[in-house]
């Protein structure tokens, strides 16, 4: 492997005036260890999310891919829907509004950290089930909100 293209995904060396050093000591024996890119990268070799998934599988990668996009539109969905009315009063309606925003934003962070495996597949299922979303659960509601206030289409 090549040590310009990443990171090691092991724990840092003891520390060593010398990074080539701390190269060495860290694959002392371990062969089998993923590298962690730093820069976008097609392919479908990689880890998203968990240790050695989807791995070197190319059915595990499009899985990965699919279940990366319905998140994203899950995400879009969440933001856009109105699963508890804004007018709803009470301390219940307010607990519940607060439990589906913390799941948007644990899931919009989970994306987040998809996209941070550097692969370019997963960052354009991401964007475009975000666009979808939109396109689907969001314009539908500015739709609404612009006939609701009165303002002209």
């Amino acid at each position: 492997m090549d040590h310009d293209h990443g990171m090691m995904m092991s724990p840092p060396p003891p520390s060593s005036s010398s990074p080539s050093m701390g190269h060495n000591n860290m694959n002392m024996g371990d062969h089998n260890t993923m590298m962690m890119h730093m820069t976008f990268y097609w392919g479908k070799n990689g880890q998203i999310l968990f240790s050695g998934w989807p791995g070197t599988s190319t059915g595990l990668y499009i899985l990965a891919l699919v279940l990366v996009f319905l998140l994203s539109l899950l995400v879009e969905w969440l933001a856009c829907s109105r699963l508890v009315k804004p007018s709803g009063e009470g301390f219940g309606s307010c607990i519940l509004r607060t439990l589906v925003h913390a799941l948007r934003m644990g899931l919009a962070y989970l994306l987040m950290l998809a996209v941070m495996s550097f692969n370019v597949g997963v960052f354009i299922v991401v964007i475009v089930g975000h666009a979808l979303g939109y396109m689907v659960f969001g314009s539908r509601n500015s739709n609404k909100g612009s006939e609701d206030s009165g303002f002209p289409h």
